[in-house]
């Protein structure tokens, strides 16, 4: 609505208002009363007609309240989604950056595990692209996901990496998509990739009282900083507070060069 309907409708809204207010003094200087009651001595048809006005108005107005007050909350909503699906896409973009330039060298050396890559790299693709669209998906498909993404990475390392994914997983369970995948990305990112030898990410998701808890452990270069503010856990804390307002709790520790992340989240 343009700014001049605006000004016509509230000043339409302020000249009703004071109408009232017009008629006592009006009552007050005709009469030379120092005290009036609204209305008084008019026939009782006007007096029902302008009551009858005012109701309506009234009514009017509870209807525009309430009306621009849902309309508030659902842009509000909106947005909230709008910025949702930003976080989303901004997931895992520079890991299938690096796994496509892997591909091309291994393209001639070793085609057999190209392939292979290929393969895991499409079903990662596939799940982030269309599952990732979704408020909420089965946890079991989530935790294949990450098994998926877990295997992906090994398939890249010419070295040996102690991974352990175990679960306990209650049927039905859902959670948000591509929630998880950032603290495996920062275990392997900030752990493996940094370590020649002995390097691990240990993996438990499990289910309780209408909880999921997920925890990863990985072990680190003790020369190398621990940084727990990068741009993916601040999408994550983000996305959290979006969808887990009050219902999440994540924390992180480091103890004997081994970092640990624990992720709790209610049930939607």
């Amino acid at each position: 609505m343009s700014k001049r309907k605006w000004s016509v409708i509230i000043g339409v809204g302020a000249v009703i208002a004071l109408f009232p207010i017009v008629i006592t003094v009006f009552e007050l200087i005709k009469t030379d009363k120092e005290s009036v009651v609204f209305l008084e001595g008019y026939p009782t048809s006007i007096v029902v007609l302008i009551l009858l006005y005012y109701a309506l108005l009234m009514i009017l107005g509870i209807f525009w309240f309430t009306k621009q007050v849902v309309s508030f909350f659902r842009l509000k909503s909106e947005i909230s989604k709008a910025e949702l699906q930003h976080l989303k896409s901004q997931v895992n973009p520079h890991f299938f950056f690096n796994t496509l330039n892997n591909l091309y060298g291994l393209v001639d050396k070793d085609p057999k595990k190209a392939q292979d890559l290929i393969l895991k790299l499409s079903d990662l693709m596939r799940y982030s692209i269309y599952e990732g669209e979704k408020d909420l998906v089965e946890l079991n498909d989530e935790v294949d996901y990450l098994k998926n993404y877990v295997g992906l990475h090994k398939m890249r390392y010419h070295k040996d990496v102690d991974v352990e994914f175990n679960t306990d997983i209650e049927k039905n369970c859902k959670v948000m998509p591509l929630l998880f995948i950032i603290l495996v990305e920062n275990a392997f990112k900030h752990g493996v990739e940094k370590l020649r030898e002995r390097s691990f990410v240990h993996i438990n998701i499990v289910t309780f009282e209408n909880k999921i808890q997920f925890d990863i452990e990985n072990n680190f270069d003790d020369s190398e900083s621990v940084e727990d503010s990068g741009i993916g856990l601040k999408n994550l804390k983000r996305r959290l507070g979006l969808v887990y307002p009050n219902k999440h709790k994540l924390s992180f520790s480091v103890r004997d060069n081994v970092y640990k992340a624990t992720l709790i989240l209610d049930q939607l």
